[in-house]
Parts: C-alpha cells; sequence; structure tokens
C-alpha cells in the first residue's frame, strides 16, 4: 500500500496525480471525505467493486455504496431525472456531509450483480477528495470505513487505518484523523424526501 500524507488545505498536486494513475488502472483506495474515511475505486472498475466487498467482508447486495461526485451536474449523470424539489435540495446543502439517495440510471445498473436500482451521491466538502475527483474522468464508488469497534463505529486513526489495510488496499490518502460521524441520509426516490440518518449534517425538511 502506497501512503500519502496529505495537506487538508493544500495538498500536493504531484502526489495526486500519482494516486489517480493508480486508481485508472484499478487501484482500491482509502480517502477522506468531510466525514469519515471512505473505500473505494472508479465506479466503472467492476472488478474494483468485488475487491472492496471483498475487504469489508460483505455482500455485494448489503453493502451500502455512494458515488463521490465533484458537483451535481456530474451526479446527474448517473441518475434518472432529478425532480425539482430534490435538486433544489441539492443546492442547499451540496457539497457537504450529506448522502442523497437517488434512483440509478442503466449506465450504473450494469457495474452491479443485482442491477442496483437506487445508488448515494455524495459530494463532500473536501478539498483532498475534490481535487482528486478532477483528476478522474469518472466519479468514485465508495463505501464507508467501519470499523469492528461496537463503540466507535469508524476507523478515525491514519495509523490504525494503514496497519489494518496496508496488504488490502492500494492506496492511502491520509488526510489526517477522521470524523467520528457519517453522513445524514434522505432517501429521495419516494415522493416526499425521508430522513434516514441524521449524521454530521444538519437538515431541515
Amino acid at each position: 500500500m502506497i501512503r500519502y500524507e496529505l495537506h487538508s488545505r493544500n495538498p500536493h498536486l504531484r502526489d495526486l496525480k500519482e494516486a489517480a494513475e493508480v486508481i485508472r488502472k484499478g487501484g482500491i483506495v482509502i480517502f477522506p471525505t468531510d466525514t469519515i474515511y471512505a473505500l473505494g475505486c472508479l465506479m466503472n472498475n467492476r472488478q474494483g467493486i468485488e475487491r472492496i466487498c471483498k475487504i469489508l467482508d460483505r455482500k455485494e447486495k448489503k453493502t451500502t455504496m455512494s458515488l463521490i461526485c465533484p458537483d451535481i451536474s456530474t451526479a446527474a449523470k448517473y441518475t434518472t431525472q432529478i425532480d425539482n424539489s430534490v435538486f433544489r435540495l441539492m443546492k442547499k446543502y451540496l457539497p457537504g456531509p450529506y448522502t442523497f439517495i437517488l434512483p440509478s440510471n442503466h449506465y450504473v445498473q450494469k457495474f452491479f450483480l443485482n442491477s442496483r436500482q437506487q445508488i448515494g451521491i455524495r459530494i463532500p466538502d473536501n478539498t483532498i477528495v475534490q481535487s482528486l475527483l478532477n483528476l478522474l474522468e469518472v466519479p468514485l464508488i465508495s463505501a464507508s470505513l467501519r470499523s469492528e469497534d461496537e463503540i466507535h463505529l469508524y476507523y478515525t486513526d491514519p495509523g490504525e487505518i494503514e496497519q489494518k489495510f496496508a496488504h488490502s488496499v492500494d492506496l492511502f490518502l491520509d488526510g489526517g484523523p477522521g470524523e467520528l460521524d457519517g453522513s445524514t441520509i434522505l432517501d429521495c426516490t419516494g415522493p416526499q424526501v425521508e430522513l434516514i440518518r441524521l449524521g454530521k449534517g444538519e437538515i431541515d425538511l
């Protein structure tokens, strides 16, 4: 595993370019968001998705995954048409610590064994991941890096992350200590937006 220690506000571009090249070649990466650390690969990397599920020891159907996108216009390429009210809500809260569950389109579905009909959309307010996304042609598909601790649900310490995943992932973008709380999750697939989980992001529906 290659570990890049990156400044949270001013990450070194050369390091990010090298990381992007590894990801393009099929690499699996652990990266920071504006909430917790995540495990991901390019969203069109079918073998990468299988590796992520194996690393997390979960079946694909039961693995919650989100697209990590640079902006709403990019996210819209991978969903069905976004309702105007949902679009306004996304404009209000993104980028930020929120996951919007939206109907996926056929392009996304073909990379999953179960033709996943819904997908989480994340646009993190994090300089490292936003800078990385600007170097990639497609979004990242990711899953939360959950720990085995029943009290602290997520890995927050970079040293512990390296020790745990050194032999199972290709890259670790170390942006410093992670958060304790995940994102606020909003289900936008029904007639009304439904709050699934209140996380780091405050919400007013």
